[in-house]
């Protein structure tokens, strides 16, 4: 069966509640990059914050979720990311036939310093950070922001808002996805936390959506201990939408 290169039946959304439990299956997309999103959230994004042949940037470029959207929806893309495993993997991603005349860059880089990239040229920021150390991306890479516990992660992700404001062009916009987490049965808003760094940065909030999860792994056990141990499981991110 031939894998269709773009969604069926795509309409973008207009609310600012999201819900995608079919996470999507075209062109390149699986949900084998631990923690990637659904590729429904960044074409939304590109969509409706960028125009054709604009540039993309995603500084976390992971598993290439955006670097695909950005390709399938015929913008320019720079992606970096400070693991190479993540650079090798979206390259990979990117390998499939689509007509487009705009391009792709891949960078191994520090989101907290990126090189190359000058001073208000992007059009578009839409990436999804790391949420602290929930997940580990690597065992010891220097800078590697997924090795960070909460506070020290807040330090590190200001000087990507700083980067992030830095790079973008004025009236342009900056989309973010992110969680919190849960430390000894308490909630850390890990996500407004880092809305605030952004704002610090410069940045005015334009759009906080909640974006519904599913099929999280160990669903039965955390269904089980958050009755047995009484918290409530997070079924839910924030996808921020700043603007310069």
């Amino acid at each position: 069966m031939k894998i269709p290169t773009q969604p069926e039946n795509f309409e973008l959304e207009t609310n600012t509640v999201w819900s995608f439990p079919d996470r999507g299956k075209w062109a390149t997309h699986d949900g084998k990059y631990r923690g990637n999103w659904s590729p429904y959230i960044p074409r939304n994004i590109i969509l409706r914050y960028s125009e054709v042949g604009d540039t993309v940037l995603d500084q976390f470029v992971g598993g290439g979720t955006t670097a695909v959207e950005s390709k399938l929806t015929h913008r320019n893309f720079i992606g970096v990311d400070i693991n190479p495993n993540a650079i090798e993997i979206t390259k990979s991603k990117l390998n499939f036939n689509f007509e487009t005349v705009c391009s792709s860059t891949l960078v191994q880089g520090d989101a907290r310093k990126i090189h190359g990239i000058e001073d208000d040229s992007i059009d578009l920021i839409c990436t999804h950070p790391p949420y602290a150390d929930i997940i580990h991306y690597s065992d010891d890479i220097d800078g590697d922001l997924s090795l960070f516990s909460v506070k020290p992660f807040l330090t590190e992700i200001g000087k990507v808002a700083k980067e992030s404001f830095r790079v973008l062009k004025k009236g342009k916009y900056c989309a973010i996805l992110m969680g919190d987490t849960r430390k000894k049965g308490m909630v850390q808003p890990l996500a407004f936390e880092t809305m605030r760094v952004f704002e610090l940065a410069g940045f005015k909030i334009k759009e906080i959506i909640i974006k519904e999860q599913h099929n999280c792994k160990a669903t039965g056990f955390w269904k089980t201990s958050s009755i047995k141990h009484n918290f409530l499981l997070l079924a839910h991110e924030y996808l921020f939408v700043f603007k310069k």
